[in-house]
């Protein structure tokens, strides 16, 4: 149960050797979901041999895994038109035009594009809505459709129907909303107590009672009247317990934002880090390990971790169960 909450990036591998460590790793089931990322993608023959990758992946593990990848499009887009794969417009670009047939073309060609190269999972739409023009980590590239909530949500709706066409799941982000933020979480704390604004929840609010939802991600940002103790989201369970599940209603799955961006690792420790998470409600962590090699971290690591927490008491038993409960969910959900 604890390896599903575990999604894990690859390192470099573009292969998985017969040797390789992480395929004992999945043999015994201490990883739930991995990410690609373009460092994943072979130069030559990229489509086919990522879907080799992920194939020999999936052949490994006693429960599928959830192959994730972001791929929103614009500058946040990892199959590139230079491997062969198909073009994706920003988000921007598409709020901007705010018509349904584009939006559905251009996420149609890319939801086929994963399905075939068996990727399940897709961290897009991002949600945050463009409020602040300054944003560097999302008004400033283009990941934003709109300052506008209706948009925004009419914009995720046709991208979550358009990868639900072909099978595959997607996730809703920065939860509880990046979008009026000044700074980047990659790099530090980011505060927006003075800045956010509740029409950030609206997407959210209103993609949940479509019951179109997936998953939601979280956001690195600390919001100081959500939570007085002043807890970045993916930490706080006043954000996730109290607004995300009881007051929006949700009870899908929860993934953290990576817990290897500094906002978190350079202030909270790996281990409380990982304890915060779980008890706040988040079902699955993610570890991208785009990080210097000594900070590299493997899922037997965390698991370890996890189960060293669970047995101390620190995290219930319930808990973990819980969210097995809703993962596999997830993983059982149809959605074409």
């Amino acid at each position: 149960m604890i390896g599903q909450m575990i999604l894990v990036g690859l390192n470099d591998r573009t292969v998985l050797p017969t040797n390789d460590s992480i395929r004992k790793e999945l043999n015994a089931g201490k990883i739930g979901s991995v990410i690609i990322f373009e460092k994943n993608i072979s130069k030559t023959k990229s489509a086919e041999t990522l879907k080799k990758l992920i194939a020999d992946l999936q052949t490994e593990t006693p429960i599928p895994l959830f192959v994730t990848i972001d791929e929103e499009g614009g500058k946040v887009h990892r199959l590139k038109e230079k491997y062969g794969f198909v073009k994706m417009p920003s988000a921007q670009y598409l709020g901007n035009l705010n018509n349904p047939d584009s939006t559905l073309f251009y996420t149609r060609n890319l939801a086929k594009e994963l399905k075939e190269l068996g990727i399940n999972l897709n961290f897009a739409p991002d949600v945050d809505l463009g409020l602040n023009k300054e944003n560097p980590v999302i008004y400033k590239v283009g990941r934003s459709y709109s300052a506008n909530p209706q948009i925004v949500t009419e914009q995720a709706l046709l991208s979550i129907e358009g990868h639900h066409e072909f099978g595959v799941k997607t996730i809703l982000k920065h939860f509880p909303g990046h979008g009026s933020s000044s700074l980047d979480s990659h790099l530090g704390i980011v505060d927006i107590t003075n800045q956010w604004k509740i029409m950030e929840l609206w997407p959210y609010r209103d993609i949940i009672r479509s019951g179109n939802c997936d998953a939601v991600m979280t956001a690195h940002i600390i919001n100081c009247h959500l939570d007085t103790s002043c807890l970045p989201a993916t930490l706080s369970k006043p954000i996730i317990n109290d607004i995300l599940r009881d007051l929006l209603q949700f009870d899908g799955v929860v993934f953290s934002d990576d817990m290897q961006m500094n906002a978190i690792s350079k202030n909270y420790g790996l281990e409380n880090a990982i304890k915060l998470s779980i008890n706040a409600g988040v079902d699955i962590l993610l570890f991208g390990n785009n990080v210097h090699l000594d900070d590299r971290i493997t899922a037997t690591q965390i698991h370890n971790i996890i189960k060293k927490l669970v047995k101390s008491g620190e995290i219930k038993e319930s808990r973990i169960e819980e969210s097995f409960r809703r993962i596999m969910a997830l993983k059982n959900k149809k959605v074409n």
